[in-house]
Parts: C-alpha cells; structure tokens; sequence
C-alpha cells in the first residue's frame, strides 16, 4: 500500500480547491486558485489542471472559470499555451499577490495552535485501528518524499514540506481545521519568501519533521504536541528575527 491518496497524487490541489459556495462564485474561485499559486502546489513553468477539471473542482462554470483565468494572464501570473501540450501554465518569476500588512505575531500564534493541536490529533488517530493503518502509510511516505527533495532551490522542498503540514491537518477529520491551515499556510509561505535561504535552517527542520513523525506513528500524542511545538518556535525566531 502507497499511502497516497487522490489529493497527494495530484500535488494537493484536493486540499485547497473545493466547490465554492454559491453567491461569490467568482471571487472565492479566484481566491482559491490563488492560494494554490502562494503555497507553491503549482510551481513556475507547471501547467494548470484542464479548464474542465479545474471548474468541476470549484464547482463553477467553465465562463466563470475563463473569467478566473483571463485575470490571473493580466496580472501576469499565467501564459497560454497552444497546440497538443498547450494549457495554462505558471509564469516563470510570477508571485501571487500577497496579503497586505501581515501580521507576523498573529499569523505565528494561529499557526502554532492550529499545528500543535493537529499533530495531537494525529497521533491519537494513529493509534485508532480504523484510521491509524491509513495515516501512519501516508505519513511514512511523505516524509520519504521530503526527504529526497532537493534543499535549492528552496521551492521544491517548500512544496514538499507544505504538503506534509496540509496533510497533517486534514488527517485530523475536521475539515474546518484543513482549510484553517490552509490560509495560515499560506501566509507562512508569503513571510518565509521575505528571509533569506538557510540550508542549515531546512536541515534542522527536517530532523524536526522526522523526530515529529517519530512520534505520531508511535501514537504519542504529548510527544507529538511537542515536537510540533519546537517546530514552529524554529520557524518563528528566523522570521522573528529577520522581520521583527
């Protein structure tokens, strides 16, 4: 058994792109893609899903979805390709627009929270003969792909190490809680996009993510609530220390 799902298979656009709710079809279609492009899932140079797949995922029409599009090619975030292997694809350089004035102590404090508590659930979850099969398969083969993600450039592990912590939170169960972190996912994106690249850095977050790991498939919840915890403290004093 893998241990991949769907959303791992298609680079985890299942975790951000969701039906939109009705009224604002446009806007929260717009947002969504968006996020996707902030939290690196389709990296410069790689190719959109089709028109037809995409608008099925927002669950709106392909004209509203055409409209989706038409925007992101004037601000110059996507190029269009014809011909057999045309589609739309991320611009080489292109960075989505980032939230204005965000707030690092705010976005650090939700980020702990919504981690630490997402790393306990999963542990506990591991533990649970229904769920714990399934999540300590994944788990095992995320950090195996993480692991042999080159460390530069930095979007490539970036992408990878996304994908763990979205992972993590949707093998909590609460849905809620998966598309929380994945808005504060992304503004911890936009800030670690403002410091400079530190090999050592990654190194030591990836012990962090094993020792993490460690703990989860063990289904020690205190121990995992802990690891979390040290993780995002490591996070926080470079960013603090770059951007405070």
């Amino acid at each position: 058994m893998s241990g991949w799902t769907e959303d791992e298979r298609d680079g985890g656009l299942g975790r951000v792109l969701r039906p939109v709710r009705g009224g604002n079809g446009f806007e929260e279609a717009l947002e969504q893609v968006l996020q996707v492009l902030r939290l690196g899932l389709v990296a410069p140079g790689e190719r959109l899903p089709p028109e037809r797949e995409l608008a099925a995922r927002l669950g709106v029409s392909r004209a509203t979805l055409r409209e989706v599009v038409s925007v992101l090619h004037t601000e110059g975030l996507v190029d269009f390709r014809r011909g057999r292997y045309g589609g739309t694809f991320v611009r080489a350089g292109a960075r989505a627009p980032r939230s204005a004035g965000v707030d690092l102590e705010d976005v650090l404090a939700h980020r702990e929270v919504l981690e630490t508590g997402a790393a306990e659930l999963c542990a506990r979850r591991a533990a649970d003969p229904e769920h714990g099969p399934a999540l300590r398969a994944w788990l095992s083969a995320s950090l195996a792909a993480l692991d042999s993600a080159p460390l530069e450039p930095v979007a490539a592990y970036r992408r990878e190490d996304t994908l763990l912590h979205l992972g993590l939170a949707e093998r909590t169960g609460s849905a809620s809680l998966a598309a929380s972190y994945a808005s504060v996912r992304a503004a911890v994106n936009e800030l670690l996009d403002r410091i400079p690249l530190l090999v050592r850095g990654l190194e030591h977050s990836q012990a962090q993510h094993t020792a993490l790991a460690r703990a989860i498939l063990a289904g020690d919840a205190d121990g995992a609530r802990e690891r979390m915890r040290e993780h995002c403290a490591g996070t926080a004093a470079l960013l603090r220390g770059f951007l405070s």
